[in-house]
């Protein structure tokens, strides 16, 4: 996966420009039961993916000056950290270690998400915004493998994100600068490969069979969809 450096001040006449590749600077339900994965695996990966999402908003909380961006930000903030509270109470209340079941996905998913931080803030927001709401809907289509376990989940994931005024952050930036329309569309398009690579692994097996991938199709074909609606929310091509 690709790393991005994380936020800088844009000097007065610079073009606004993404890093090239290199520069280390409502699913559709489907019987996903034979490529599921475990469910202690489910569990542990959905929880931690939130837990990032709460780390990531909370520096972005830190470094945005703007007292009414800090406000909304820390609103989807808290979303995604009582998401990942209430993951862990279901961990919990089946007998298991949160930290056990989180811990083997700590170095994908936090290299996941440094891949997935802009050079800007606005780009990390759009991350956050984009990436988790792929993975939840692909998390949902995998909860209908694990019976009641997998319902609370999925009730758990369709909370509130709270993540409306990021998009409406994003809006008001490419109202100030013609120039970020495009640079967050390209954003936004690059971030759909590292996503999909994600959802891909937590399925089993890795390699997946032409008949395994006819199972995964609609959801992935689904995933996108909702990509482009999220997109076109923004006034941004997908």
């Amino acid at each position: 996966m690709v790393k991005w450096f994380w936020q800088r001040s844009r000097p007065s006449g610079e073009k606004l420009a993404l890093r090239a590749r290199g520069d280390f600077g409502g699913a559709t339900r489907v019987d996903f039961e034979e490529l599921a994965p475990d469910i202690d695996t489910f569990l542990g990966q959905a929880a931690y993916l939130q837990l990032g999402y709460f780390e990531t908003l909370s520096e972005l909380i830190a470094l945005t000056p703007e007292l009414g961006q800090k406000e909304s930000l820390s609103k989807a903030a808290g979303a995604a950290l009582e998401k990942h509270e209430g993951l862990v109470a279901v961990i919990r209340e089946r007998g298991d270690d949160p930290t056990a079941l989180m811990l083997p996905f700590r170095e994908p998913l936090d290299a996941f998400r440094r891949a997935t931080h802009g050079v800007r803030a606005q780009e990390t927001m759009l991350s956050v915004h984009i990436t988790a709401g792929m993975l939840d809907d692909f998390y949902l289509a995998l909860a209908s493998s694990y019976g009641e376990t997998g319902r609370r989940v999925a009730r758990i994931l369709q909370a509130d994100d709270d993540r409306q005024a990021i998009v409406e952050i994003i809006g008001a930036t490419i109202a100030s600068d013609p120039e970020w329309k495009s640079l967050l569309a390209m954003w936004g398009r690059r971030l759909v490969g590292d996503t999909l690579l994600i959802a891909r692994a937590a399925l089993r097996p890795t390699e997946l069979r032409v008949a395994d991938e006819e199972k995964v199709e609609p959801v992935f074909t689904e995933l996108m969809a909702a990509h482009s609606r999220r997109m076109d929310a923004m006034g941004l091509a997908a």
